[in-house]
């Protein structure tokens, strides 16, 4: 597939994937990689294995009897990665192109791989010149792996982003973004990759925005998902907003730890009495949503309610694991408040106020206290909870 001038697509998509990382749920995925013709041709990243068949085959394809001169590698993670010993042996004159740290990474993945006399380290702000294109290299270290780099080609201005501005799922049909709706075919899927994958680096992505806000950027194309070609400005302002942890929606999200259905019950009422205050608010059960899809929910909204029943001791099992990953992916600026369901001893406060006390949010002192189910003494600290939330 040609994007544009002498760039072509040779990435694909594994349609059959339901898990990424074997952690976050998915409906396929796509891997993308980008061949450039010129005096000297270059491809820029590799693919998973699940691709890898095609892949080469794309790559043959268009090559024909022309040699692949180089590869840069901007991302050694394996998603990218896995099939470049294949594409070396295929091409074995090509020069592997990387940062020093990346080339340090390839015979811990590729035993039998000797790239001594074929590889090219290059430093924040070098040059590769094939013919009419021009390659220049700016670090992005821990966006997300310490030996990322992202690359940018001035004669068509393509900013080769490695897995910044990426996205779960399989585009079938296209890979151009401006062929899909921004907000409901895009968003959903962008946030929670983002915030997933890279959200807990957001001074380092920040870096990385601030290089790319130096250049005349008419192409992000990623590693994961489409590439665009239109509407760049709104993509750099919400990755901005993520970056900066500032909220897309002024907002409560509201998610529970239930059993028997007293604690969801607690947490409905909440969302009644916020509703009658104005203020817009979402609920989730965390036993039947990802915890992905709830991280890149508290990215999305100012306020984040946690309402958990005590569970040995201990809190609800799945609200642990959310409450640890939120705390994991440097949630902040976010005003957090707590509720508890506890037959004979309600922990769930104490034990979440702890694991926030020393984040970047704001935790309020209104709590919901419940033993065992709802009664008529609870609404004066529901409406107290309510009241403070939607000031």
């Amino acid at each position: 597939m040609k994007l544009f001038d002498e760039v072509y697509y040779v990435g694909g998509c594994d349609r059959s994937q339901t898990l990424f990382e074997n952690l976050y749920p998915i409906q396929g995925m796509t891997y993308n990689s980008y061949l450039v013709l010129d005096d000297k041709n270059v491809l820029l990243d590799t693919v998973d294995w699940s691709v890898g068949q095609d892949f080469l085959k794309k790559i043959q394809a268009i090559l024909g009897e022309k040699s692949l001169d180089y590869v840069i590698v901007n991302h050694m993670e394996p998603d990218h990665a896995a099939t470049l010993e294949l594409v070396l042996k295929a091409y074995p004159k090509a020069t592997l192109v990387a940062t020093a740290k990346a080339l340090a990474m390839v015979p811990q993945f590729f035993e039998g791989l000797d790239i001594r006399d074929r590889s090219m380290a290059v430093k924040e702000g070098d040059l590769l010149t094939t013919g009419s294109h021009t390659y220049q290299f700016i670090l992005a270290p821990m966006v997300h792996w310490p030996e990322v780099m992202v690359t940018y080609e001035t004669k068509t201005k393509a900013l080769f982003s490695a897995d910044a501005f990426g996205t779960f799922g399989d585009y079938s049909g296209s890979m151009l973004a401006k062929d899909y709706d921004f907000a409901s075919d895009w968003l959903p899927e962008a946030r929670r990759y983002y915030t997933n994958i890279v959200g807990k680096y957001g001074v380092q992505v920040n870096a990385v925005l601030k290089k790319a806000a130096a250049l005349e950027i008419s192409a992000l194309c990623p590693l994961h998902g489409p590439i665009f070609t239109e509407n760049l400005g709104q993509v750099l302002e919400i990755y901005g907003k993520w970056a900066n942890y500032q909220p897309e929606e002024d907002g409560v999200l509201i998610c529970y730890g239930s059993i028997y259905g007293h604690t969801k019950e607690v947490a409905e009422r909440l969302s009644e009495e916020l509703r009658k205050r104005q203020v817009k608010t979402c609920l989730y059960d965390v036993s039947t949503t990802d915890a992905s899809w709830l991280v890149g929910k508290a990215f999305e909204y100012s306020k984040i309610v946690l309402a958990s029943v005590t569970y040995n001791g201990a809190l609800f099992p799945k609200m642990e694991y959310l409450a640890n990953e939120l705390k994991a992916h440097n949630l902040s600026g976010r005003t957090l408040a707590f509720m508890e369901n506890g037959s004979w001893g309600p922990l769930s406060v104490k034990l979440l106020r702890g694991l926030f006390e020393n984040t970047k949010n704001t935790i309020l002192e209104e709590k919901v206290t419940i033993k065992s189910s709802y009664h008529e003494e609870n609404q004066a600290e529901l409406e107290a909870l309510a009241d403070a939330l939607a000031k």
